[in-house]
């Protein structure tokens, strides 16, 4: 079997000189295979290996070139095995020219025109030699030839089709491969986004408040020596709580199995109130107004409307300038509505930034089905305004607790 496949190779890297060789063998066996006391019809006075031997030049030579000009040659080989079909015997090892003529036309050529060229040269070669055969009509030995041609015509076939059906897994295969990594590049990106939005929102936050806590701590280090530790504890606290939310983080990307539990549960709605508290010490006051009946959301609505709450106020503290914002939340029976407002002459965004604030938000908001909207409010200042919807995101928030909670 080795062997065999060593050889196999070998023809496909050099197709001519295989197919040059199968040539000479087949010529020379067919010479070999002439019996001894053969004689020609008509023409009894020329000897019958000479003439064979010069026949057997059309027959064989051509088939050198039979997987460039399959068609041609098939053509050639045939034409030559008829003549001599004329002066010589109608059978024997001089029809295995043709049969490989015609197996290569069927297993390479287009199929409507394969199987026309093969049956026609079957049917020539068949009744040439049921015609100038010296037996009996009706004898099956005039089948002989038709029944090679034939057969070489179904092989081709087998092999045609075998090969269209291993080059159509092929492909699915090469297409399956494709999209899987192009899945895998999808979900490496989204993962990114998702990490990068948490990574925002937690050190974004955090930073503000440890930056205006040391601000205050430095303005009154000298006069108000108290305020200043008061201030400096604040930035402790919130380091502390920074750094607690990233070793939360770096505890769930380090989990070898997504089915894992997470080491702590996601932030959501229920901290609001150490949330707001820790705006409150940072100089920001927010007045927060509930709408309809509190209730438990899907995971996934929970931590979204925490983290675009946090990122809201946040910005309002960054680059609103004012002390004061809003935070309306609208329990209705679909949807969770939130909506945050300030009345600051500055913007939630710094002009000439990429605003990844807003982005964030609107990513977040976008991945549980909601919508997000953000601009200058009414009567000045800026608001955000977001609708998440509850029914969609209800049959996400298993997956969404486990992939959302870092």
């Amino acid at each position: 079997m080795h062997l065999f496949h060593s050889c196999r190779a070998l023809a496909r890297a050099h197709p001519y000189r295989a197919d040059g060789l199968l040539a000479v063998v087949f010529y020379v066996v067919t010479l070999v295979a002439l019996p001894a006391h053969q004689t020609l019809r008509d023409w009894s006075d020329l000897n019958p290996l000479l003439v064979l031997a010069v026949a057997g030049v059309p027959v064989f030579a051509p088939l050198a070139w039979r997987r460039r000009y399959p068609v041609a040659v098939l053509g050639i080989v045939v034409a030559g095995t008829i003549g001599y079909m004329v002066i010589g015997p109608v059978r024997g090892p001089i029809l295995l020219g043709s049969a490989v003529a015609v197996y290569t036309v069927c297993s390479t050529v287009e199929r409507r025109l394969a199987l026309a060229v093969g049956w026609c040269s079957a049917l020539a070669l068949g009744i040439t030699s049921w015609d100038r055969s010296p037996d009996a009509w009706n004898k099956s030995v005039n089948a002989v030839a038709f029944a090679w041609v034939a057969l070489a015509v179904a092989v081709g076939e087998a092999v045609r089709s075998r090969r269209a059906f291993v080059a159509a897994i092929e492909e699915r295969a090469r297409r399956a491969e494709h999209t899987r990594e192009e899945e895998a590049r999808r979900r490496v990106a989204e993962e990114r986004m998702r990490i990068a939005r948490e990574l925002h929102d937690i050190v974004g936050h955090h930073i503000a408040l440890i930056n205006v806590q040391a601000g205050v701590a430095s303005h009154v280090l000298d006069s108000q020596p108290e305020l200043a530790r008061a201030a400096l504890a604040h930035v402790r606290e919130a380091g502390r709580s920074a750094l607690s939310e990233l070793n939360a983080t770096v505890s769930v990307l380090r989990q070898g199995d997504e089915t894992d539990t997470p080491i702590e549960p996601a932030p959501g709605l229920e901290q609001l109130p150490s949330l707001l508290e820790s705006f409150d010490r940072a100089g920001l006051r927010v007045s927060r107004l509930d709408e309809g009946e509190p209730r438990r959301v899907p995971a996934a609505v929970d931590l979204t409307a925490y983290r675009i709450v946090q990122e809201s106020l946040t910005n309002v503290r960054k680059h609103a300038g004012t002390s004061a914002a809003t935070l309306r939340l609208a329990y209705r029976r679909d949807a969770l509505s939130i909506e945050v407002e300030d009345d600051g002459p500055g913007a939630s965004e710094p002009a000439g930034r990429a605003g990844y604030g807003l982005i964030g938000m609107r990513e977040r908001a976008a991945s549980v089905g909601g919508s997000f909207r953000a601009g200058p409010g009414p009567d000045g200042g800026f608001r955000v305004r977001v609708e998440l919807p509850l029914a969609m995101a209800a049959q996400f928030s298993r997956t969404s607790l486990v992939n959302g909670s870092v």
